[in-house]
């Protein structure tokens, strides 16, 4: 007698051994993967928009738009091309990519004579004493009517205090660098052959951190030697580093420098810097600005460990202050064993300022190893050094660069050593840590802990760095990503002859996003489903115009009736 298949619930046959039945796949995670192998998001967001002219709803499917691979494959993989296609267009142009500004209007000219009347009867009420309150409320109204006429920025600038500073004068033991007059143009130098052709060369550089002890395969030989805490706080500086590197390199070249650079992770666990340069100069002078660049942390010391343990400063709402409480600040910290009040960022900075024996906390350079390589626009090098550029922005700087390597164990060792040099290291002004070193935060508040900030720069994911991993100069292209974003997709429309539905009246629709515990919220796996077949008849589409194009035999789509393109 044959066992008839009994239907399940989940969908298995119960005729099956439990132990065969445990190893057939979930479909959910199979359709995850076919999601993944059609380029769609694997966690979109779901979003309702109400059409206010006749009241009907329709739910879309957006993008999570992460740049990890770890969270969302196909949106990291997009948001590469992206990048690599941002690096292509701004790397070997030919003209200045730089928009000319509109003229003012007469009503924007207008607005600012209005504000500067407003801005001229406030300050004389403040010189007669009087409330400026009411002066002050209509002030902030026309600055933002100025914004919405189509101005941008502050007409009083960004910064309202004075920035705090220290002498410039360039360390003894860094060599000086010329400095040249600087033209107005972001074009490098062009050279012309026999034959008439003209070459436009451009660099690729490419600059890591100083050694911090022998490495074999990324890991540390003898790791009680290793200079770790110098390796934590080149990680949290280098981005200072690479901003000073710009500035120099700037001043030597004599022309507004443009660049797109990425930072990525070493085998050591490292961070360094690729960056491709528009323009060329001599390798020896980029070799010695590199040399040349170092940043100096003037923050107060922490080589004195004051507090640890269960001595730790207390927090106090009503601690006798002699002057008015720092901005961002509603009490302060005290020592817990003499109820001194421990000086805050500032008045620590101010002392360290009057020390003129003071010493700067830390001073980055980068390492000796300088890699300069002159490219040309469209050769297979300038390929190349894109895929360099853009080959580990989807993984973080913590991941381990080969999965089979057979020292992956001694790596997670090392990025754990790294993580602990990091725990106490303070990260930036606003750093609870130090607390531990006598010094309260910037912006200090109550419930701050040494070894517990929640800064990025803490977490093994980033090893120190915190800052940005991608680096475009603003003039490399003239376009933000969004407007390269926006590019592609309207080449993709204009291919499918769609018309592009985002011009559209901003006040006609309304927009809200679907609560997870909405009732009626689309399943995940329905929401896959229906991107996944978007996405394959968008794809035959495509091929279909691209046969026609290139007069080949129009491929056979009637399996796929009709046509969408994913939102």
């Amino acid at each position: 007698m044959t066992d008839t298949p009994i239907p399940s619930p989940n969908g298995a046959d119960r005729t099956l051994p439990r132990l065969v039945r445990d190893t057939l796949p979930l479909a959910l995670d199979v359709a995850i993967e076919v999601a993944k192998n059609n380029g769609v998001c694997i966690r979109p967001i779901e979003l309702r928009r109400l059409d206010t002219h006749t009241g009907m709803t329709e739910s879309f499917n957006i993008p999570c738009g992460a740049t990890q691979e770890a969270k969302c494959p196909p949106c990291a993989n997009r948001n590469r091309q992206l990048r690599r296609a941002q690096c292509r267009e701004g790397w070997h142009l030919d003209h200045e990519p730089v928009a000319e500004r509109n003229p003012s209007t007469e009503d924007q000219r207008w607005l600012i004579e209005f504000r500067a009347d407003v801005q001229a009867k406030r300050d004389e009420a403040e010189r007669d004493g009087d409330d400026t309150l009411d002066w002050d409320e209509a002030i902030a109204g026309i600055d933002a009517e100025i914004n919405a006429a189509g101005m941008r920025g502050n007409i009083l600038g960004g910064r309202s205090t004075p920035k705090r500073s220290r002498s410039t004068r360039r360390r003894q033991d860094a060599p000086d660098l010329p400095k040249r007059a600087k033209q107005d143009t972001t074009l490098g130098r062009t050279f012309i052959a026999s034959d008439g052709k003209v070459y436009r060369p451009s660099l690729f550089v490419t600059l890591t951190l100083p050694s911090y002890g022998r490495v074999r395969n990324g890991v540390p030989v003898n790791p009680s030697t290793y200079d770790y805490a110098a390796a934590a706080r080149d990680a949290l500086h280098f981005s200072k580093l690479v901003d000073r590197f710009v500035q120099n390199l700037r001043r030597v070249a004599g022309y507004d420098v443009q660049y797109f650079a990425s930072v990525e992770p070493q085998k050591r666990l490292a961070p360094h810097l690729h960056m491709a340069i528009r323009g060329t100069m001599p390798r020896a002078e980029v070799k010695a600005i590199a040399a040349a660049t170092y940043h100096q942390v003037w923050w107060p010391s922490v080589d004195e460990v004051r507090f640890t343990g269960d001595h730790l400063p207390v927090w106090s709402e009503r601690a006798e202050r002699a002057e008015p409480y720092p901005d961002g600040q509603a009490g302060d910290y005290l020592d817990p064993a003499t109820g001194e009040l421990l000086p805050t960022w500032d008045e620590a900075l101010d002392q360290l300022g009057t020390d003129e024996t003071a010493e700067p906390l830390h001073v980055i350079r980068f390492g000796t190893q300088v890699d300069v390589q002159g490219v040309l626009a469209g050769s297979p090098d300038a390929d190349q050094c894109i895929g360099y550029l853009s080959k580990y922005l989807t993984k973080s700087l913590g991941d381990p660069l080969d999965p089979e390597d057979p020292d992956n164990h001694a790596r997670r060792d090392h990025a754990t050593r790294m993580v602990e040099a990091l725990r106490y290291e303070p990260c930036s002004p606003t750093c609870p840590n130090w607390l531990r070193y006598g010094v309260q935060p910037k912006g200090a508040k109550a419930g701050m802990l040494p070894g517990r900030c929640k800064g990025k720069a803490h977490k093994a994911e980033h090893l120190g760095y915190a800052g940005r991993r991608v680096l475009v100069s603003r003039k490399w292209s003239n376009k933000t990503l969004r407007e390269h974003k926006q590019d592609r997709r309207a080449w993709v429309l204009d291919m499918l002859g769609l018309p592009d539905e985002t011009v559209t009246d901003p006040h006609r629709y309304v927009w809200r996003p679907v609560s997870s515990k909405d009732p009626n919220r689309t399943p995940l796996a329905k929401r896959l489903l229906r991107e996944v077949a978007n996405r394959q008849r968008t794809r035959a589409r495509l091929i279909e115009l691209q046969a026609r194009a290139d007069g080949l035999p129009v491929p056979d789509l009637s399996a796929t009736p009709g046509l969408e393109v994913a939102a």
